[in-house]
């Protein structure tokens, strides 16, 4: 300890001549003081003899604490000199121990029991550290409880507001007509004079029985995959999460009354699919393996009379969107808002359809 590191160790053993030179004289020690004997133990000088000391100060026994929570228990002697202070044991932090030195007989340590002081600073010291931390943990949880509660609150009114698109499992499965085709249920979608494309369960149900086949596109808006329906090719939009308003505004456009021409891209169905977390977003169309003008005039050449009949229809196609159609439900004006060849796809006869209408607006 470093208080015992500081108290000086007395031997037993006799008081040697000092011999002073001044002004070439020598001059004899005073006559020593009264020796007190002591007790010594874990603090003995190295000439002590069966654990006994000699002082011209005071016998001591302190009593520490150590490292691991024990008692350490210490008897010496204390030099004249400085003692009184030592002997005071002045407290020092985190450290606890006790001392108690005499000097009325010898070996008068051999009865001194010092005791330990009580706990009392550290309890109060510990426990005021427990409770800080206590109201810190107190605080930063429910400061966390209150953030969940606004994140749920928020959560669950854009759920409330936002477009629902489910139907209920009961309804999931719409019976098809074996050998009914994409072109006949269409067309007796058409005869049924809504106009508007299939009706919403047939919509879900062929959306269910496409089998993916290969990606053959990708956009800022999601990717694009060629997909089968009962053996015919179609065109699979699958739309990013984040693209939700895209995708809701590109399917309303597709099913506004009187909107299927030859010259705009066939539309077949659109769904939301996925559990939880995990959504897709399926807008199916007819399939052209040509692909967009903008590829197709890459590797193709043309001649004047090819050419102008992909300018003929492409133009075909964005009048009719642009026509407002008056009747009893008649068909608004609609913008494209975003046209170019990327968005303009050729057909097999060689004329073109228009496409990618998730910029358009309607002018109501």
């Amino acid at each position: 300890a470093n208080f015992l590191d500081n108290m000086p160790l007395r031997s037993s053993g006799k008081l040697s001549m000092e011999t002073r030179k001044d002004d070439g004289e020598s001059t004899a020690p005073a006559p020593p003081q009264k020796k007190l004997s002591c007790q010594c133990h874990h603090h003995c000088p190295e000439d002590s003899v069966n654990s006994t000391c000699s002082t011209d100060g005071y016998c001591f026994t302190i009593i520490e604490e150590d490292e691991s929570g024990g008692h350490l228990v210490t008897k010496g002697c204390l030099g004249l000199e400085g003692s009184d202070f030592q002997c005071r044991d002045t407290p020092i932090p985190h450290q606890r121990r006790s001392i108690e030195c005499c000097t009325g007989q010898d070996y008068c340590n051999k009865h001194l029991h010092p005791t330990l002081p009580p706990l009392k600073n550290r309890d109060f010291a510990e426990g005021n550290i427990h409770h800080k931390a206590l109201l810190i943990s107190v605080t930063v949880c429910s400061i966390l409880l209150v953030l969940i509660i606004i994140f749920c609150y928020f959560r669950y009114r854009r759920q409330e507001t936002r477009p629902r698109y489910s139907i209920g499992l009961e309804q999931d499965e719409t019976y098809i007509p074996p050998g009914e085709s994409l072109k006949d249920l269409i067309e007796q979608s058409q005869s049924s004079g809504s106009g508007s494309g299939l009706p919403l369960l047939v919509q879900r149900t062929i959306a269910k029985q496409i089998q993916m086949v290969k990606q053959i596109g990708k956009g800022r808006y999601g990717e694009v995959w060629m997909g089968k329906w009962r053996g015919e090719k179609v065109a699979v939009k699958v739309f990013f999460t984040t693209e939700e308003a895209s995708w809701f505004r590109e399917t309303e456009i597709y099913q506004t009354v009187l909107m299927r021409h030859e010259n705009i891209l066939g539309f077949i169905a659109a769904d939301i699919k996925g559990t939880g977390s995990w959504t897709q977003l399926y807008l199916i169309t007819d399939y052209h393996e040509n692909g967009s003008l903008y590829d197709y005039l890459k590797s193709t050449t043309l001649d004047t009379k090819a050419m102008l009949k992909l300018a003929y229809s492409s133009v075909s196609g964005l009048c009719h969107l642009h026509t407002e159609i008056f009747s009893t439900q008649g068909k608004p004006a609609i913008a494209h808002r975003d046209l170019k060849s990327k968005n303009i796809l050729v057909k097999k006869n060689g004329t073109c359809c228009i496409a990618d209408l998730g910029l358009a607006v309607k002018f109501i």
